[in-house]
């Protein structure tokens, strides 16, 4: 592969990056190539050590998203660190991609519950007294009352599990690019 085409490759994998990370990434790999040729190695030896430029891009945009995690702590942030994780590998797309498309759409319906009860026991707060329920418009308020707090307590629970996943997850893929990292930098120390 020739130094051109391994960078429109790279290039290709780090679009969505920042401009400022891609840039930084692309003079990187120029290095590489430039030191390479200047002891005297072909443009496909380069590339050849330096390995899958696809793969590459999607190893250091998974760092890139797994660091935003870490920094913004947002749901986008965290979603982009999950995309990031699936990305690495279509084995970890094969088993990861159901299980967290099982947990996510739990927590979705969890979710949606607690708004739901939330808003049930805004409505029992409100017209309960007005309705004659048993016990009386004490009772009615109190219910309206606790149902809400529940709902916010197992809204804030919820809240600590799906951060805690995303956490998981930002393991996992940290995990998994330890794991790599040596074989590649074997791959690097032997090429280049």
């Amino acid at each position: 592969m020739t130094r051109q085409a391994f960078m429109a490759r790279l290039r290709e994998g780090l679009r969505g990056l920042p401009p400022s990370a891609q840039a930084d990434i692309v003079a990187d790999y120029e290095t590489h190539f430039n030191e390479g040729e200047s002891a005297g190695r072909s443009e496909a030896d380069v590339a050849a050590a330096l390995g899958d430029p696809g793969r590459l891009a999607r190893e250091l945009r998974a760092e890139a998203g797994l660091k935003r995690w870490e920094e913004e702590r947002s749901p986008s942030a965290g979603a982009s660190a999950i995309f990031a994780v699936l990305g690495l590998g279509a084995l970890d797309i094969l088993v990861l991609l159901p299980i967290l498309m099982g947990v996510g759409g739990a927590i979705f319906g969890i979710g949606v519950a607690v708004i739901a009860v939330f808003f049930a026991g805004g409505v029992v707060f409100a017209a309960g007294p007005f309705t004659g329920m048993p016990g009386g418009p004490a009772a009615a308020l109190l219910a309206g009352l606790g149902l809400m707090t529940g709902a916010t307590s197992a809204g804030a629970v919820l809240a600590i599990v799906s951060i805690g996943l995303v956490n998981a997850l930002v393991w996992y893929g940290r995990l998994h690019y330890r794991l790599l990292k040596p074989a590649l930098e074997s791959q690097n120390l032997g090429g280049v």
